[in-house]
This record gives C-alpha cells, sequence and structure tokens, in this order.
C-alpha cells in the first residue's frame, strides 16, 4: 500500500489500523468504531472520503471521545442515528448535537425511549436530557450522507422502534443482532417474538457477505450468524 496523508496528516497506513474504509458505489466510506460508556456500546462515526459529509450512530458515551474522533476525521456530521433510544446509545446526544448541530434521526415508534427513566433506574446510570429528535424514521426511508446512503429497516423486538441501518453491504444492527448473539427483550416495550421474527425475516434473508457491526461486542456478518448464532439455529 502506497504512504500517502489521511485527514488530520495521519499516514494511511497508520490511519487504517484504526479505520475502517468500505468501497460503496464506488466511493469511500470512513467506519470508525468507539467502544463507549459502562456497558461498552458501540458508536459509530461514518462519512464520506470525497465530501466529507458524516454521521454519528448511537453515541452512548464519552461525547469527548467521539468529538474528537469527528474532528481528527475532519468530517461534517449531518446525521445522529439512532437504532434505538435506550440510554446506553443515547448518552452523548446532547453534547454531539450541540457540537456538531447535526440533525437527529430516530423511528417514530422508539420516541418514547427517549425520554424514559426505566433505564436511568435499573441501570443506576444516568445522562444529561436528550433533545427531541428532528427526524422522525419509518422503515424504507433513505439517508443520505454525501455521496452514498444508508435504509433504515425496522426491527422492533428489542424496542418498538429498533432499527437497523443497511447499505453498500454494511448492516449496523442496534441491539437486534450481536455476534452469536441477539438482543434482549425483557425491557420495557420488548418482544421476543417480534424479535425473533425481525431477525429471520428481515435479517437472515439478506445476503451471506453484509458485514454486520452490531451495537455491542465485535462486528460478524449475516453469513456467519445464519449458521452458528445458537439463538437461531
Amino acid at each position: 500500500m502506497d504512504v500517502k496523508e489521511a485527514p488530520g496528516g495521519i499516514a494511511v497506513s497508520l490511519w487504517l489500523a484504526r479505520v475502517d474504509v468500505k468501497i460503496i458505489h464506488g466511493q469511500i466510506m470512513i467506519l470508525e468504531k468507539l467502544v463507549v460508556g459502562p456497558l461498552a456500546s458501540n458508536c459509530y462515526i461514518i462519512g464520506s472520503e470525497t465530501s466529507r459529509a458524516g454521521a454519528v450512530i448511537d453515541p452512548g458515551d464519552d461525547a469527548r471521545q467521539i468529538l474528537a474522533g469527528i474532528n481528527e476525521l475532519e468530517l461534517d456530521i449531518k446525521y445522529i442515528l439512532l437504532t434505538h433510544g435506550h440510554l446506553d446509545h443515547t448518552g452523548a446526544l446532547k453534547e454531539v448535537k450541540e457540537s456538531t448541530g447535526a440533525s437527529v434521526a430516530v423511528h417514530s415508534a422508539d420516541v418514547k425511549n427517549l425520554n424514559d427513566d426505566y433505564l436511568s433506574l435499573f441501570t443506576g446510570i444516568s445522562y444529561p436530557k436528550p433533545p427531541p429528535p428532528d427526524r422522525l424514521l419509518e422503515d424504507g426511508d433513505t439517508i443520505d450522507i454525501g455521496d452514498f446512503s444508508l435504509t433504515v429497516v425496522h426491527t422492533p423486538g428489542h424496542s418498538p422502534g429498533g432499527i437497523c441501518l443497511l447499505g453498500g453491504g454494511i448492516l449496523f444492527s442496534g441491539d437486534t443482532l450481536f455476534n452469536f448473539g441477539i438482543g434482549r427483550a425483557d425491557l420495557p416495550g420488548g418482544n421476543s417474538r417480534q424479535l425473533m421474527e425481525s431477525i429471520h425475516k428481515r435479517l437472515l434473508k439478506l445476503p451471506d457477505e453484509i458485514k454486520v457491526y452490531p451495537g455491542h461486542g465485535p462486528d460478524t456478518t449475516i453469513g456467519a450468524e445464519r449458521r452458528s448464532n445458537p439463538f437461531l439455529i
């Protein structure tokens, strides 16, 4: 690989060790994963290598770390995308929103979770009250981020408005599907039957090679989960 300058003056050979790069319809998508907060939630910073437009998916905690990542990647954050409204995925939402001015987008059925104190009482964790969403998402909506886009896949079960985000061979699965695991369905609004239907009817019908970036834990693929996930076989 030729060594050239990446955002922030980092040599590509070092930059790629931490930042994943995907080719989507001929465009380069930057993808950085940050593990944040006491529940080790995955926050993703994604963006276009050419337009520098970007988005943050699930800013669960550690706003300073997220904002530092945005600045290092030199991205103009257009959206903060929430796979659902639980506090371990929204804890840094207020600060990231205030610092970037990005639009907050969440499924219409999960707005209630943004203001629900149950998980705070359940976990003993509290965060600043999140701002209201700017955009309510529905199944099949398209979110344009520079020169690539993501499609909303409504996957209720872990929460009523849980979603996955699909685009260019990548799926951000939130707390619906994990590496050899699935989301819990015993929290308020959860439904185990819906969760299994969402996974089997919406996600496992995707091609094996789809790369899955979940809300917790390591990444995986649809094929690996179809073959070996103990909750699905």
